[in-house]
C-alpha cells in the first residue's frame, strides 16, 4: 500500500454526465477554485473535443491562478484510419493548453473488434501512436485503460499488451477503469496487484458504481498498490455515478492512514453541499461521513450510549469531516434523546421533565406528527410543556373561500387574531390556493403587531399522507419550511384537513420567528438568539 495517493477529481467531466446536471463555465471555475483550495492534485476539466462549452471552460481556467491542482484535459484515443495529427481529437487536447491530459483507449478485446471495430494489432498501434503523439507535443500523459477489468477477465495477456505499449509510448501514469461498474473488491486487489509488479509507472483506479462497490473497488485497488484514485464529489456520474471522494478521502486519511494532498479535511462536508449546490441536486441527507444523518442516532439505548462516550456509536468523529452530531427524537427515543436535545436547545429540564416531554411527544407521533424533520416545532413543544407561553398572539377565527370565475380559480382567506394585550386584528388576503391565502391573511394581521414578520417567507411546503387506505379522509403531514434571510426552520402540522394541518405549522413558523425575535406570550424575552 502506497503511503500517499493522488486524488483525481473527474467531477466537472464524468460529475456533469449526471442525468439532470449541467454546469456552466461558471459554475465549473467556481468548483474548480473549490477543489484546489481542498487541495485535489488533479482535476479534469472536460472534454474539449466534445463541446464548445468544455472549450470556452479551458480557456477561462487558464486565467485561475491554482495552488495545489494541475489541470486536466480529457479525450480519447485518435480515430482510426486517421493519423493523430490530423485527428479533431488531438487537436482539441493541445487547443486545451494544459500541462495534463487524460487519454483513455480500449484494453476489452470485445470493444476493440464490437465498438471500435478494428484488429487487436491496430488497436495498439492506436494507443500507442497517440500517446507518443501527445507527449512529442509536450503533454503528461495519463491513459486510462477503459473496461479494463472486463478485459482482464476476457483477455488478461491482451489487457496486459495495452497497458505495456501505453507506457513504452511515454504514459507517465496507467489508469485502470471499471467502466461498467460490475468488479468486485476481490478482483481489483488481484489484478492491481499484478499490474503493480509488471509496470514501471505508477497506477491509478477508476471505478463505476453500478454494483455499488466503485468506493470498495477503490480502496481495494490501493490496498494493493495503486496510487492514484479518481472519483467525484458526492459520487455524480452517469447511470449510478462514480467513486465517491467524500467517502474515498476520508477513508484513506482516517482509517488506512494514507496521505493525500487535501489540506483541510474538515471542510469535506463544506465541499460536498457546495458541488451538490452547484449542480442543483439535493443533498443525500444518508451520505457516509457528510450526509446530514451521518452522526445522527435515533434509538434510545443508542443516544444514551454516545452521551457517554461518542466512540461507540460513530466510527470517526464528525468535527474531524467538518460534520456534526445531531441527537434525533421520535417513538423510538428514550429520555436521553430527550435531555439532549432539550440541551442543544438550550432548555434546561430535569429527568421527570424529560419524561414527561417523552411521553407527550411519542403520543404525538402516534398521531402523525414526527418532529425529527421538525425541529422548531418541537422547540415549541418542549417549552410549552415546560410552562412557557410561547405564542404572543391567539388566533381567533379563519374562513377560506374559493372562487371560480371561468377557467380561473381564485382564493381568499380572512383571519382574526388577538395579541397579548387582547388588541383585535381581523384581515383578509387573496392566495394562489387557500394554503397561500392563509399564510398572507395571517401574517398581514400580524405584522401590525409584530413587524420583525415582515423578514419571514415560506421556502418549502410539502404534504404527506399518513395512511394512504382512508383515501380522500386520510390525515395529512404538512412540514413547512421558513426562513428569515439568516436563519432557517421546519415546522409540522397534522390533521385529518388539510388546511388544519397546514394552518398549525403556519403559526408555529411564525410562534417560532417571534420566541427567537425575543417575544412571548407573557412580552419576556427568550434570550433565544
Amino acid at each position: 500500500m502506497p503511503a500517499r495517493a493522488s486524488i483525481f477529481d473527474t467531477t466537472l467531466r464524468d460529475g456533469a454526465q449526471t442525468e439532470g446536471v449541467s454546469f456552466s463555465t461558471e459554475d465549473k471555475l467556481e468548483i474548480l477554485e473549490r477543489l484546489d483550495a481542498f487541495g485535489i492534485d488533479f482535476v479534469e476539466g472536460g472534454y474539449p473535443a466534445s463541446n464548445p462549452k468544455d472549450k470556452a471552460f479551458f480557456k477561462a481556467a487558464h486565467k485561475v491562478k491554482l495552488k495545489n491542482a494541475k489541470l486536466v484535459a480529457f479525450g480519447a484515443t485518435h480515430r482510426p484510419g486517421v493519423r493523430p495529427g490530423q485527428d479533431k481529437g488531438m487537436e482539441a487536447l493541445l487547443d486545451a493548453k494544459t500541462e495534463w491530459v487524460s487519454v483513455f483507449g480500449k484494453s476489452w478485446d470485445l470493444h476493440v473488434e464490437k465498438a471500435l471495430q478494428v484488429s487487436l494489432e491496430e488497436n495498439l498501434r492506436i494507443v500507442q501512436d497517440t500517446v507518443s503523439f501527445l507527449k512529442k507535443k509536450g503533454r503528461r500523459v495519463i491513459f486510462d485503460a477503459e473496461h479494463f477489468f472486463d478485459g482482464y477477465r476476457n483477455n488478461p495477456d491482451y489487457a496486459m499488451k495495452v497497458l505495456h505499449v501505453a507506457e513504452d509510448a511515454g504514459a507517465e501514469w496507467l489508469c485502470l477503469c471499471d467502466t461498467n461498474g460490475g468488479a468486485f473488491p476481490s478482483l481489483v486487489g488481484e489484478v492491481v496487484s499484478r499490474v503493480r509488479q509488471e509496470m514501471k509507472v505508477p497506477i491509478g483506479v477508476h471505478a463505476h458504481n453500478d454494483g455499488e462497490l466503485a468506493a470498495g473497488n477503490s480502496l481495494a485497488a490501493v490496498e494493493a498498490g495503486a496510487s492514484m484514485v479518481q472519483g467525484t464529489i458526492n459520487g455524480l456520474g452517469e447511470r449510478c455515478g462514480n467513486a465517491n471522494l467524500c467517502s474515498i478521502i476520508p477513508n484513506l486519511m482516517l482509517k488506512m492512514k494514507v496521505e493525500t494532498g487535501v489540506k483541510n479535511l474538515d471542510q469535506l462536508s463544506k465541499l460536498s453541499h457546495f458541488v451538490a449546490e452547484m449542480a442543483n441536486v439535493s443533498p443525500d441527507p444518508r451520505a457516509p461521513y457528510v450526509g446530514k444523518s451521518a452522526f445522527a442516532p435515533k434509538g434510545g439505548i443508542h443516544v444514551s450510549t454516545v452521551l457517554k462516550d461518542s466512540r461507540t456509536y460513530e466510527h470517526v468523529e464528525p468535527e474531524l469531516v467538518g460534520n456534526q452530531r445531531r441527537i434525533l427524537v421520535s417513538e423510538l427515543s428514550g429520555v436521553s434523546n430527550i435531555m439532549a436535545k432539550a440541551g442543544e436547545m438550550g432548555i434546561d429540564t430535569e429527568k421527570d421533565g424529560g419524561r414527561s416531554i417523552l411521553e407527550l411527544m411519542k403520543r404525538r407521533e402516534a398521531e402523525g406528527f414526527q418532529y425529527e424533520a421538525a425541529e422548531a416545532s418541537l422547540e415549541l413543544l418542549i417549552r410549552k410543556l415546560k410552562g412557557e407561553n410561547t405564542s404572543p398572539f391567539r388566533l381567533e377565527g379563519f374562513r377560506t373561500f374559493m372562487d371560480v370565475t371561468g377557467d380561473v380559480m381564485t382564493s381568499e382567506a380572512s383571519v382574526r387574531v388577538v395579541d397579548s394585550d387582547g388588541t383585535m386584528e381581523h384581515t383578509a388576503a387573496d392566495g394562489n390556493g387557500p394554503v397561500n391565502a392563509l399564510d398572507r391573511a395571517l401574517r398581514k394581521a400580524l405584522e401590525r403587531f409584530y413587524p420583525v414578520l415582515k423578514e419571514v417567507r415560506l421556502i418549502d411546503y410539502k404534504v404527506r399522507v399518513i395512511d394512504g387506505k382512508e383515501a380522500t379522509a386520510a390525515k395529512v403531514r404538512v412540514l413547512i419550511t421558513s426562513t428569515d434571510g439568516n436563519q432557517t426552520w421546519t415546522t409540522i402540522g397534522v390533521s385529518g384537513n388539510i388546511i388544519e394541518a397546514s394552518l398549525m405549522a403556519l403559526t408555529d413558523s411564525i410562534d417560532y420567528k417571534l420566541m427567537r425575535a425575543g417575544v412571548n406570550g407573557n412580552g419576556v424575552s427568550l434570550n433565544c438568539q
